[in-house]
């Protein structure tokens, strides 16, 4: 199969076939193409678009969110995620050379800390010191 921008190599779809709803044997319906409606939410989730944008050889757009949401409701992306998940982010480390923080993140004390203004005390004390001196 030839694969166009945003939809699923070979290689992609053997490992997440086996994962979906739909297939001969499994209770309910079952679904005409899911590698064709796998691409098409790939599709939307890549370009951003509304359903209503799908193109046309994706299918009715209203069949294939209603399918999307089912699916989202009886848990099937969370196992596909969950079962594709390559590495182990628990272990995951991050090199803070390549990490930028903005400009703001300085640490500076805000506008409002009491630390930046001192205390109605300290500043008599202060001024006294000077006028004694």
């Amino acid at each position: 199969m030839m694969s166009r921008r945003y939809e699923l190599t070979d290689e992609q779809w053997n490992r997440i076939e086996a994962l979906l709803p739909g297939r001969p044997g499994d209770p309910g319906g079952q679904g005409q193409d899911n590698r064709l409606f796998v691409n098409a939410v790939i599709w939307v989730a890549r370009t951003g678009a509304p359903w209503r944008d799908l193109p046309p050889r994706f299918g009715l757009t209203n069949s294939i969110f209603q399918r999307f949401n089912r699916w989202a409701k009886s848990g099937v992306w969370e196992r596909v995620f969950r079962e594709l998940q390559d590495p182990d982010l628990a272990a995951l480390m991050l090199d803070s050379t390549v990490i930028r923080a903005h400009q703001h993140a300085a640490g500076a004390a805000p506008k409002n800390s009491q630390a930046a203004k001192p205390s109605g005390a300290r500043a008599a004390g202060s001024a006294r010191s000077f006028i004694s001196r």
